[in-house]
């Protein structure tokens, strides 16, 4: 995409955003299309390219046409032509960030490549997921990215277009195992929500709120969130209604294993790796990360419905064993 494109882009969707009624339809647009390699977001970005030319009117629209082929027919020969390559080239990404083990990072490399790398030539698809895949973080990928390619992408202005490009939808491409619930993926549900900006509200899940389209957990939901989610109908469930846990021990008999649960006596967090926990914080009002070190935590407990490997289950019989010999 060329920066005219891009700067169109900004200028429709900050128009957009700005009137209630637009929002909502900007919003069902990007929830209801799915389109080739990114689903949720690829088309309705096409779509937003495309009305920086146009006129956006107020009228009421019929929901049911937000569909691929309605879109689609909708353009020109040309613009089908541009769909069908963004389509081909997402799906390149896709492939080659499976391949490189950076799956999660799909929608990453993808909305980056179509939203910067519009006059880029040579661009082969293996080195760029390899960036991804050696940068220890999003700030060294950027100047990694900008370095490379002879770019001049602004961190802080992408992260928030991410951000809110994330928070429109839930990332298929975190989950390791989608046919059990398990730790790992527990702690991926946990760093997309960090990432994609969910807040904090009583009662919500993960679920978007329908007045302002953000989504939302509190502190519990943030696990029940994981535990109703079916990723491959792409729905909430109400299969877990309650937050049913156990205490193993304190946080210095822990196994380091990421999708751990963390409690402090009122509120539970989910442990992500690297010492770090990430939990939906009603005093702050989203959901946020900090260091384990850094918060009030006092035992590690496992949650009922999750899966979790042998090194846990080894973990939990110690402390039994140990429990035993003490009475």
């Amino acid at each position: 995409m060329s920066a005219t494109v891009a700067a169109a882009l900004k200028k429709a969707a900050v128009y957009i955003l700005g009137d209630e009624k637009k929002r909502g339809k900007l919003f069902v647009l990007i929830g209801s299309i799915v389109v080739g390699f990114i689903g949720l977001m690829c088309l309705p970005v096409a779509v937003l390219s495309s009305m920086g030319s146009m006129e956006v009117g107020p009228p009421e629209i019929d929901k049911s046409l937000f569909n691929e082929s309605a879109i689609i027919a909708g353009f020109d020969s040309e613009q089908q032509a541009k769909i069908t390559e963004i389509q081909n080239s997402g799906q390149a990404i896709e492939d080659a960030m499976t391949c490189a083990g950076i799956r999660s990072q799909t929608i990453k490399a993808q909305l980056i490549y179509m939203s910067y790398f519009g006059r880029v030539q040579n661009f082969n698809v293996e080195s760029y997921a390899n960036l991804f895949a050696v940068a220890p973080n999003d700030s060294d990928l950027i100047a990694a990215i900008n370095s490379t390619y002879g770019l001049e992408i602004d961190y802080d202005e992408f992260m928030r277009t991410y951000t809110w490009v994330m928070n429109s939808t839930i990332n298929e491409y975190m989950f390791s195992d989608e046919s059990t619930k398990n730790c790992t993926d527990l702690a991926a549900w946990a760093a997309n929500a960090y990432i994609s900006g969910w807040g904090y509200m009583n009662g919500f899940i993960g679920e978007r709120n329908e007045t302002d389209r953000i989504r939302y957990a509190d502190n519990a939901g943030l696990v029940l969130g994981y535990l109703n989610y079916d990723p491959m109908k792409k729905v909430f469930d109400s299969h877990y209604d309650t937050l049913v846990y156990t205490e193993q021990g304190g946080i210095d008999t822990m196994p380091d294993v990421a999708g751990l649960g963390l409690f402090d006596g009122s509120q539970h967090g989910i442990y992500v790796g690297n010492g770090e926990v990430i939990y939906s914080s009603e005093s702050l009002g989203y959901v946020t990360k900090e260091n384990v070190s850094s918060g009030s935590w006092s035992s590690w407990c496992t949650y009922e419905g999750i899966e979790y490997p042998q090194e846990v289950t080894d973990a939990i019989e110690s402390l039994n064993e140990d429990s035993s010999l003490e009475n």
